[in-house]
């Protein structure tokens, strides 16, 4: 193909230099939009979210604002678009669900404003942050986590509970089955199963182990979750687990 001699040296004139750039950051841009993000799952996403809470919160060194462990929304999915490449629903709609299962708090900070004429105008703006609980899901629980049951004088029920060492408290009648059952969790946790597989199977261990909090905890419900839990048999490393519960866990189903 004929090239024409004209053009040519005017794009390469230091004049021109600033209008080639422009070219090639808006070629590098449509590049960039062209290169869709990852499927992810919104467990992953509440994943991504929790873990930033939390790197925020050990690395801050102030309350609010871009260096403390509180952030605005519009900083947070900035950061995480930047970071993660999630949009903007991805990361409202889960954060949401965060706030609500109380692993992410949402605090609203009241200040006046004042307009020419003198007048005050209230306005709140909302800040966001990690909870102890949302620590205690990264870290596990620890010596400072608050017992299940706080407020509530166990004495008083005649009853001995018990802690296990994943944070649970069961009757003691029911030791060795809660701590197989921590076992279970534990080996769960650390298996390589598909995080949405192990989010289902610890709920259940979960519905388990809060029933054995009880002097007489319900069978059905005992029965409905071990259905769950025990399919956990087909993860690497916790066949010998599930049979260890399941030997422990059966008399108190029939």
């Amino acid at each position: 193909m004929h090239r024409n001699s004209r053009y040519e040296p005017q794009l390469h004139s230091s004049g021109n230099r600033p209008q080639l750039v422009a070219i090639l950051r808006k070629i590098a841009m449509a590049k960039a939009k062209s290169i869709k993000p990852p499927n992810r799952s919104n467990t992953e996403v509440r994943e991504i979210l929790l873990g930033y809470f939390y790197a925020r919160n050990k690395y801050a060194t102030s309350a609010r604002g871009k260096r403390g462990f509180a952030i605005k929304i519009m900083d947070v999915r900035k950061e995480l678009k930047a970071s993660h490449g999630l949009s903007q629903q991805e990361v409202i709609g889960n954060l949401n669900y965060l706030i609500s299962q109380r692993w992410i708090d949402e605090e609203h900070v009241e200040k006046s404003v004042p307009l020419p004429s003198g007048t005050m105008i209230p306005q709140s703006t909302s800040y966001y942050k990690i909870t102890a609980a949302g620590i205690d899901k990264i870290e596990g629980p620890g010596e400072f986590t608050m017992p299940k049951f706080h407020g509530i004088n166990i004495a008083a029920t005649g009853h001995n509970i018990i802690t296990l060492g994943d944070g649970n408290q069961i009757n003691a009648e029911f030791g060795d089955l809660g701590r197989s059952l921590a076992d279970l969790r534990e080996g769960i946790s650390k298996s390589n199963a598909p995080e949405v597989a192990k989010l289902n199977l610890v709920a259940d261990i979960e519905t388990i182990q809060s029933q054995l909090a009880k002097p007489h905890p319900n069978r059905s419900i005992l029965g409905l979750a071990w259905l769950g839990a025990k399919t956990a048999a087909v993860i690497d490393g916790c066949a010998e687990l599930v049979h260890k519960t399941a030997g422990l866990i059966l008399p108190y189903l029939s």
